[in-house]
């Protein structure tokens, strides 16, 4: 079994049933004590689980997306607003995963653009839309939170090249780390973030701190983070010192 493959269900072992032993990861697994033990070193590393004697805890993921899609929807679309405003006709633009991404989304119908995605809300927003060029990245389906992950979306993003990210995150540190909930969406974020000319966080003002546990990026990977007035001035002064412009919406 692969490595990336042992994670997940690592991960997702501890989700749905709490701390877990070696002893019980390695006979659901199938591998070796010292396999799994190695693991758990690793995604502790990452930031995406705590050891603990004789196994692991970690955080729970992401609410579903038609849970998230409820909260704090004018500040989300104050946000996409604003970051609408930022792209040209003619450009291409690669949008995350995520609500925020949604609403900017519906912000883009008629424009000239190409648009590619790996959240498939977006993709059922623009289908239909023949001034959009749209292209939809492979992967293995989430479907609790309607998006693609996996080796598959890495590879195709590996092949491409964007003039915009826009990217969603479920929480910001003090000093301006992008995290996420989820391991199987951190390894996507950071191969969006290399596949980009510029790369614009979205973030409104209840993702300072917000929630997660890996992290995604640091203040000095962002070109641009588009945040409503009210969010932490402390973490928005990171943002610049590291180079980021921060743009209230």
């Amino acid at each position: 079994m692969l490595a990336e493959r042992r994670h997940q269900l690592i991960l997702r072992a501890l989700r749905s049933g709490g701390p877990a032993a070696v002893a019980d990861l390695s006979e659901q697994l199938g591998v070796s004590p010292a396999t799994v033990r190695r693991d758990l070193v690793k995604l502790e590393e990452m930031g995406l689980l705590t050891r603990v004697h004789g196994g692991a805890v970690v955080e729970e993921g992401d609410q579903p997306f038609a849970e998230v899609a409820e909260i704090r929807v004018s500040e989300k679309d104050a946000v996409a607003a604003r970051a609408a405003e930022m792209i040209e006709d003619g450009q291409s633009v690669l949008l995350d995963i995520g609500t925020t991404a949604y609403r900017l989304a519906r912000r883009l119908h008629g424009r000239r653009l190409t648009v590619i995605t790996s959240n498939l809300v977006v993709y059922e927003e623009l289908a239909d839309d023949t001034a959009i060029e749209l292209v939809l990245l492979g992967g293995m389906v989430r479907r609790e939170y309607r998006s693609l992950v996996g080796f598959l979306t890495e590879d195709n993003l590996r092949q491409l090249h964007a003039d915009w990210l826009f990217m969603g995150t479920s929480g910001v540190r003090p000093g301006g780390q992008v995290m996420d909930t989820t391991v199987v969406e951190v390894p996507v974020k950071r191969a969006m973030i290399k596949a980009s000319e510029k790369v614009v966080l979205l973030a409104d003002a209840g993702k300072f701190p917000g929630t997660g546990m890996a992290k995604v990026c640091g203040p000095e990977e962002l070109d641009v983070v588009v945040t409503n007035a009210s969010a932490d001035a402390a973490t928005c002064a990171a943002f610049e010192e590291a180079g980021a412009k921060v743009v209230q919406a």
